[in-house]
Parts: C-alpha cells; sequence; structure tokens
C-alpha cells in the first residue's frame, strides 16, 4: 500500500541506538522528519546523516524531531551515531515491519543485480501525524534543507 500526503502516518515502536522504545505516538503535536535510509556507514548514508547533523540546530529551532530509520541493528546504529556524532534519534527495524508499513521496502538494482532493500524516502509528519510531504529519491546532499525550507513555509 502506497502512503499519500495528508493520510495519517502509521504508529510503529522500535528501538533507537541506546536500546530506548520509540512510538511515532510519542510524538504528537510536534513535526517530524522520518527518514528511511539503506545502510549505516554507507556512503550516500553517511552524506545524508551528516548533512542533517549539521544542520541539526535548525530543526531544533523549528521544534522538529528526526528520526532515522534502517534495517540495521540497534548496536549498529550505536557506532554509527558515535562515528558521525549524529545528535537524533536511530531506529533499528531489523524485522522490516516498519519500512513495509511505510512502502521502503522493495526490489532494488544495482550494477545489474536485483536485491531487496531500503528505498531512500522521507515522511515530513504535522503535528497532527498526518503526512504532510513525502520526499521519493531523496539526494543526500542537500535533503536536509530541503526539508528545513518545507518546514519555515508549513510555521
Amino acid at each position: 500500500m502506497k502512503l499519500k500526503t495528508g493520510q495519517k502516518a502509521p504508529d510503529f515502536e522500535l528501538s533507537d541506538q541506546g536500546g530506548k522504545t520509540h512510538k511515532l505516538s510519542d510524538y504528537r503535536g510536534q513535526w517530524v522528519l522520518l527518514y528511511f535510509y539503506p545502510k549505516d556507514n554507507t556512503p550516500g548514508c553517511v552524506k545524508e546523516a551528516c548533512s542533517i547533523r549539521d544542520s541539526f540546530p535548525a530543526f531544533q529551532k523549528l521544534k522538529a524531531k528526526v528520526l532515522g530509520v534502517s534495517a540495521d541493528s540497534v548496536q549498529s546504529h550505536k557506532k554509527f551515531a558515535e562515528k558521525y556524532n549524529l545528535p537524533f534519534i536511530l531506529l533499528a527495524d531489523d524485522k522490516k515491519e516498519v519500512l513495509k508499513k511505510y512502502g521502503v521496502w522493495g526490489k532494488k538494482k544495482f550494477m545489474g543485480k536485483e536485491y531487496y532493500g531500503t528505498f531512500r524516502t522521507s515522511f515530513l509528519i504535522d503535528p497532527k501525524r498526518k503526512i504532510a510531504k513525502i520526499y521519493e529519491n531523496v539526494k543526500p546532499e542537500i535533503h536536509a534543507q530541503e526539508v528545513l525550507d518545507d518546514l519555515k513555509s508549513e510555521k
């Protein structure tokens, strides 16, 4: 099922890099950038995470939460967050339940090979838990600024 803007964002419960459990419903009343990425410590994912890290004060100023999600483990997220000094929450979806719920898990192709993986997709979720915007085929270097611009226009 493909999610659409205006639709209520599906709730979930996942553990972060410190083992703490988070639900999307915990953030009701706040803007949330829910960003899905393929894999910790890969070039594009490092660029995206560091770009969000570098823009993090602007997200805080706009009172927006940032939640990154991948199929990596809690331990992998812990190492990734520590290595790059990431100040936001990384959620482990090693069972791929949330990835599938949000429609970001599927067949991909790279150098002629097909495999299943996570599509680099983000959801900007409004304080009422409705999807305000969906970003598909995210460009890691510019994504943080793109979301900040959209958040500023929403406020």
